[in-house]
């Protein structure tokens, strides 16, 4: 979701830069970008450490969501394409998963502000034990869907994600935001979801030797 279909980054960056003034820590936009993708409570324990502030992890999360949470609710940042292409493939009845290491509560402000049914799954990063870059996640949201990792195709921005969609055998396309994603096996690259629709992602599975 974060840096894929909505660009909140500057968000919780800003959030970061709240609490390091906040509690006397000090912090970086170098920092606040090796968080991009991570599992919150991953987050949480790096910005204590780099941060330097007498938090514990799951105190960090809960403020960080209390400021993003608040922005995203007075404005969703949407992506270029984001909403179009997810009202393509709901008009096709393709089955989607939003797969995210954001807890519930942040998501539920993105979803509002969707169409009812554009997600058949959601999986959160408070859904499941191991966080991106493991695949848990995406294997979760396969097994929801009913449908095998290797006949999807994961979309994401950042090196974690692409980690933890890979590892589960889904098929990647990877739209970088604010951080650059290396390339590799299995990586196929887009500028943005402009113009993005079924046809190119079919293509991505048969191009892959993946079955449907």
């Amino acid at each position: 979701m974060d840096g894929t279909l909505v660009d909140t980054e500057p968000c919780w960056i800003a959030a970061e830069y709240e609490m390091a003034a906040r509690w006397g820590g000090t912090w970086s936009h170098e920092h606040a970008l090796n968080l991009v993708g991570n599992d919150l409570l991953a987050s949480g324990r790096y910005i204590r450490e780099h941060m330097g502030i007498d938090r514990t992890p799951e105190q960090i999360v809960d403020e960080l969501l209390d400021g993003v949470v608040a922005r995203v609710s007075h404005e969703v940042p949407w992506r270029p394409g984001a909403r179009e292409l997810l009202a393509t493939l709901h008009e096709h009845e393709v089955p989607c998963a939003l797969v995210t290491m954001s807890y519930q509560r942040f998501v539920a402000p993105i979803l509002a502000a969707l169409p009812d049914g554009t997600f058949d799954v959601v999986v959160t990063g408070d859904r499941v034990a191991n966080g991106k870059p493991h695949p848990e996640p995406y294997l979760v949201g396969a097994e929801l869907l009913g449908v095998r990792p290797e006949s999807t195709v994961a979309i994401e921005d950042s090196e974690t994600g692409v980690r933890s969609a890979t590892a589960a055998g889904c098929a990647v396309l990877v739209v970088p935001c604010h951080v650059e994603v290396p390339t590799g096996p299995g990586r196929n690259f887009r500028e943005s979801l402009v113009g993005l629709g079924v046809e190119d992602l079919g293509d991505l599975l048969l191009q892959g030797g993946v079955g449907r």
